[in-house]
C-alpha cells in the first residue's frame, strides 16, 4: 500500500489515534456528544508520547461503521482507533459487528477485561458486547477497541480501578495497549505513571 501524506508523522514515536462515537441522535444533533471528548481528555493526560486525533461522529449503521474505521486505518494510518457506544443488545447496537467486518484477527481479552471491570458496578455488564481486533493491510497494523458510551465507564475500563489507598484492584485495558502497538509495528507509546503504567516484559523496555 502506497502511504498519503496524511501517514507522515512529526516524529518517529508519534502516535495516530482515531475516535469514533457512534450514536443516532448525537449524530444527528439531537444532543451533544460526550464520548470523544471524554475520550480525547483521558487519552491526552494518559498518554506522554506526542498524539495526533482522526474524530468521527457517526449514526449505528454497520456499514457506516465499518467503512470509518476502515478510512481512518488505511487512508490516514492510524495506529489505535478507539469506538464508544452501539455495543448493547439492541437491534441498532451493531458496532462489534461492523468492528469484525474491519478486522483481520480478534482480540476477544480487551472486552472480557471491560466486562470484568463493569460487573463490579452493575450486574447488566453481561449485556455489553465490547470486543477488539486488529485490522492488518500492507505494511500497516491497527488496534481496534469497542468502549463503553458514559464517559465515567470510559475513563475506569481505560483506566482500572483502585482501592482507597491507591492500590490497583482491576487492571484496565489500556495498560496492555502500548506493548500491543509494539508487538505489531507501531511506535513507542510512553504514559503517566500515575494515571496507568503500561505493561512491558523487561525486555521490551525502552530505556
Amino acid at each position: 500500500m502506497k502511504h498519503t501524506e496524511a501517514w507522515k508523522r512529526s516524529s518517529p514515536n508519534e502516535i495516530k489515534i482515531g475516535l469514533i462515537s457512534i450514536s443516532d441522535r448525537a449524530s444527528k444533533g439531537i444532543y451533544t456528544d460526550e464520548g470523544i471528548p471524554a475520550l480525547q481528555l483521558w487519552l491526552q493526560t494518559a498518554i506522554i508520547t506526542p498524539c495526533v486525533f482522526h474524530e468521527r461522529l457517526i449514526a449505528d449503521e454497520q456499514e457506516v461503521i465499518t467503512e470509518t474505521i476502515v478510512e481512518l486505518t488505511d487512508d490516514l494510518g492510524c495506529d489505535l482507533v478507539l469506538t464508544t457506544g452501539g455495543t448493547g443488545p439492541s437491534r441498532r447496537d451493531v458496532t462489534p459487528e461492523a468492528t469484525i467486518d474491519a478486522g483481520t484477527r480478534e482480540m476477544p481479552g480487551f472486552g472480557e477485561q471491560m466486562r470484568q471491570i463493569s460487573l463490579r458496578f452493575v450486574p447488566t455488564a453481561i449485556l455489553s458486547r465490547q470486543t477488539a481486533v486488529l485490522r492488518e493491510i500492507e505494511g500497516h497494523t491497527a488496534l481496534v477497541i469497542n468502549l463503553p458510551g458514559q464517559p465515567k465507564s470510559i475513563k475506569e475500563t481505560l483506566e482500572g480501578l483502585k482501592d482507597a489507598e491507591g492500590k490497583s484492584v482491576a487492571p484496565g485495558i489500556f495498560a496492555a495497549v502500548p506493548y500491543c502497538i509494539d508487538l505489531i509495528g507501531g511506535p513507542y507509546i510512553e504514559t503517566d505513571e500515575t494515571i496507568v503504567k503500561a505493561f512491558r516484559p523487561k525486555s521490551a523496555i525502552k530505556k
